[in-house]
């Protein structure tokens, strides 16, 4: 495409984002930019405590603009220990003295809570304090996780130092079985690339099963873009999305799309409809198998939950699997629904009175078991299957426990049967 006399080359969404964020008109992979941030998320783990409390004095003890700063208290709450509710207690009054009006805790994970409260929109750009700030490209938003060294620049400035990653194209056409999700899906393009495929690149993902997925499924899929080592998982906007932020009355943002002569280093191409329900096994995200192969690894702890798998749609399929059934005797069955909203709401509709009457035990939204805090450590020799978003060693627990990852279903099949098992045979009906 031809601007005032100059030839421009077309890019991607996240080129699109960054650029708008840098003032540019045109920006290319591997140039080096300062950009304005739209949100700055901190959490209690990486927060205000580590850095940023005592350094920030230092640099004026000012922040650029408080409405744009965001503070979740999601990995401590609620505390399990005295350290615990010290950290809490410091990040709320941190909160409170810096006037921090969007703090909030026991709520559940922080990028959940980004969406529900309309911070994820679309052509912004959001950094946080945690790795898994790329769940807000299920919206179009550039989210991307920082350090907290990053976060104090940022928070007085407002400016963050980026160099431009290089796309990555992943084109998922066709429509998935039964039993088969986007927990699926995921994993089995991280198994393609490997865990460090996409190391400082965007992972876009496009294709008719892409747009015939829920929003809470492409978060699902983004919050996982850097188990690869990308720098964000990304999709594009649509009736879905906008819909979404409708719903919330959030700001609809300003979306980007790639443009067809868009450069991407890698591209790739899967078909849907041929895929089976996948595992993770330990201790590599990209140590993938369908869940044929893995079928009757014994199990003692099925985990449901987290910013990655805790969604009502995530419930409601482990509900499908459960209802009737009960939970193995020799297996612990955890669920954490991914924030109070989503608790809210499936105990109104019955589905955690489902999930219980199986034998499922029903704790706070939050991250306490994702990362082996509380709420689902695991013990040595242990060996769990969760619908968490990383399975390395200590993850859970005990650095001799074993984590396998699967989806909400495949969680509850497994919790049944007391071993990993295909979810396919509950939903269609045919118990093995």
């Amino acid at each position: 495409m031809k601007q005032e006399g100059v030839w421009a080359m077309g890019m991607t969404m996240a080129e699109k984002i960054i650029a708008r964020a840098a003032k540019r008109e045109q920006l290319i992979p591997g140039q080096f930019v300062w950009a304005d941030v739209d949100t700055a998320m901190m959490d209690d783990l990486l927060g205000p405590r580590v850095v940023i409390a005592e350094q920030i004095k230092r640099l004026g003890n000012t922040i650029w603009d408080r409405d744009k700063v965001v503070i979740i208290s999601d990995h401590y709450s609620p505390a399990a220990n005295i350290t615990q509710a010290e950290i809490l207690k410091f990040t709320r009054n941190w909160a409170h003295e810096y006037g921090i009006r969007q703090y909030f805790e026991g709520i559940g994970p922080c990028h959940q809570i980004l969406a529900e409260k309309g911070f994820d929109r679309p052509g912004t750009l959001l950094v946080g304090t945690d790795s898994h700030t790329c769940m807000a490209g299920a919206f179009g938003c550039f989210g991307t996780g920082i350090g907290s060294t990053e976060m104090l620049g940022v928070l007085v400035s407002g400016q963050i130092w980026l160099r431009v990653p290089e796309s990555m194209r992943f084109v998922w056409q066709g429509q998935l079985q039964t039993g088969v999700y986007a927990k699926d899906l995921v994993l089995k393009t991280i198994c393609s690339i490997g865990q460090a495929g996409a190391t400082y690149k965007v992972m876009e993902f496009a294709g008719s099963c892409i747009e015939r997925l829920s929003v809470d499924d492409r978060m699902t899929i983004a919050n996982m873009a850097v188990e690869a080592g990308a720098k964000t998982g990304i999709m594009a906007p649509d009736e879905k999305v906008f819909s979404y932020l409708d719903a919330i009355g959030a700001d609809k943002g300003t979306p980007v799309y790639s443009d067809a002569d868009a450069k991407y280093c890698y591209s790739a191409e899967f078909d849907a409809a041929v895929l089976t329900p996948q595992i993770a096994l330990p201790n590599e995200v990209d140590k993938v198998v369908s869940v044929t192969d893995a079928a009757g690894e014994t199990i003692h702890q099925a985990y449901l939950g987290s910013c990655t798998n805790g969604r009502y749609q995530d419930l409601q399929e482990a509900a499908k699997v459960l209802r009737g059934r009960k939970v193995c005797d020799s297996v612990r069955m955890i669920v954490s629904p991914a924030s109070h909203s989503i608790y809210n709401r499936a105990m109104r509709d019955g589905i955690l009175q489902v999930l219980s009457d199986a034998g499922a035990m029903i704790v706070a939204p939050g991250c306490g078991a994702c990362l082996g805090l509380h709420s689902g450590i695991l013990a040595s020799h242990e060996r769990a299957i969760s619908s968490t978003n990383r399975n390395f060693v200590g993850r859970m627990g005990h650095k001799d426990a074993e984590i396998f990852l699967g989806s909400p279903a495949s969680v509850a099949a497994a919790a049944i049967e007391g071993c990993i098992a295909d979810p396919r045979n509950y939903l269609q009906g045919v118990l093995v």
